[in-house]
């Protein structure tokens, strides 16, 4: 289980309490990529295999999250999510959608996106890193590693921060 710590904060509109999570597979993660980062290239041929399972774990761990603050999101703003997501480079806004939730839901898709793309980013480092036996690539792998996952988090306070007249009864 998560250790959860809580943030509360007032916003202009309304007061909101944010969980802020810490996952032991992704603090796991986070302490081996930073030690990864001087290893040596026969360290890193001995170890990438314990590497790939830690970090294949931290984003599991931060997919299950995401997954779960999102199922807690009322129905209008999952069909808001959706729709923003099958949207293509169109940036109208959908007049049936509360303002409120547009804004929202466009908040947490440029996170989850950014997100994504980070993750994207550090796979094919540590890809090009493996198959040129490079380390330098390898440590670039790391930092894009770390950041990615501070994205993930990023996004998923993003996504709990949910409009305070729409959330999803309990």
């Amino acid at each position: 289980m998560p250790r959860t710590e809580r943030l509360d904060f007032l916003r202009p509109t309304r007061y909101v309490s944010l969980a802020v999570r810490k996952l032991p597979e992704v603090e796991q993660a986070k302490t081996l990529m930073t030690e990864a980062m001087e290893w040596s290239v026969f360290t890193w041929l001995f170890r990438k295999g314990t590497v790939r399972e830690v970090a294949d774990a931290a984003n599991a761990a931060l997919d299950k999250l995401n997954e779960a603050t999102k199922s807690h999101w009322s129905d209008e703003i999952k069909a808001a999510y959706r729709a923003s997501s099958r949207k293509d480079a169109n940036t109208d806004s959908h007049p049936s959608i509360n303002a409120e939730i547009e804004q929202f839901v466009q908040k947490v898709k440029h996170a989850d996106d950014a997100a994504r793309s980070a993750r994207q980013e550090a796979e094919d480092a540590f890809a090009e890193a493996e198959r040129q036996l490079n380390t330098d690539m390898a440590r670039e792998g790391c930092r894009k590693a770390l950041h990615q996952w501070e994205l993930d988090l990023k996004a998923i306070r993003c996504a709990e921060a949910v409009p305070a007249s729409s959330k999803s009864p309990r």
